[in-house]
């Protein structure tokens, strides 16, 4: 659940970081992977993005995902590692149903004033516990917990994950009841939005129903869903 805005990194964070890390050998920057934080959707016009972040949690997880795939939409689940070591099977549903897999930190901490090499353990633990259940599985974007970035952003585009944010979040985290969350949908959605949802880190059964909601009135308004940007 977010606690600021997303806010941009400063640019030489990434050079200092890429260096301070290659020194190490702790990581080397991956080449067309851009540090800025990504908020807008793939492609032009009334397309949108659906990101979930805080699963898995297997009850609203599954319910979700037979929404998305009835709706033939493709999302972005942001993983707590936590729960990926705890609910393994879902991240293979997950993955077999072809969504995105990205990487939420292994214990959702705020890591905004945390070192690089803090971070990167952190984040490369995260991966560890996602690919023991889905060995080989590419983690292309990283969200930062409460969307407090510090320098998670750098360190995350050093390991090969793109910063991920959000131009859209309906406050799901307390949940206040479908119906709300059906007009908070509709009423912000924009041509290109990241939208924030969440799967986990309580019950979300409201989220689950209002995505079935909303996605059935924005297809019938010609709205597609893609997933964020991966370059810059």
């Amino acid at each position: 659940m977010p606690l600021s805005r997303v806010t941009r990194p400063v640019p030489y964070l990434a050079v200092a970081l890429g260096l301070a890390l290659a020194a190490t050998g702790r990581a080397r920057a991956r080449p067309g992977v851009s540090a800025d934080i990504v908020d807008t959707a793939q492609g032009g016009g009334r397309v949108v993005s659906l990101t979930f972040d805080d699963g898995p949690n297997p009850a609203d997880t599954l319910r979700l995902l037979g929404v998305l795939r009835r709706h033939r939409i493709t999302a972005v689940f942001c993983l707590w590692g936590e729960h990926v070591d705890a609910h393994p099977e879902v991240v293979r549903r997950i993955a077999a149903d072809g969504h995105t897999l990205a990487n939420h930190g292994m214990r959702h901490d705020d890591m905004s004033s945390w070192p690089p090499e803090r971070i990167a353990a952190d984040l490369r633990e995260t991966n560890e516990a996602i690919r023991r259940a889905v060995p080989h599985a590419r983690i292309r974007y990283f969200r930062a917990p409460y969307g407090a970035w510090g320098r998670t952003a750098a360190v995350a585009a050093a390991l090969g994950m793109r910063p991920l944010g959000w131009r859209l979040a309906v406050g799901d985290w307390e949940p206040p009841g479908a119906d709300e969350l059906v007009r908070r949908l509709r009423d912000g959605v924009t041509p290109g939005a990241v939208v924030l949802l969440h799967d986990g880190g309580g019950d979300r059964g409201q989220t689950v129903d209002a995505v079935d909601r909303v996605a059935t009135a924005l297809k019938a308004e010609r709205w597609r869903f893609t997933l964020p940007q991966r370059r810059a």
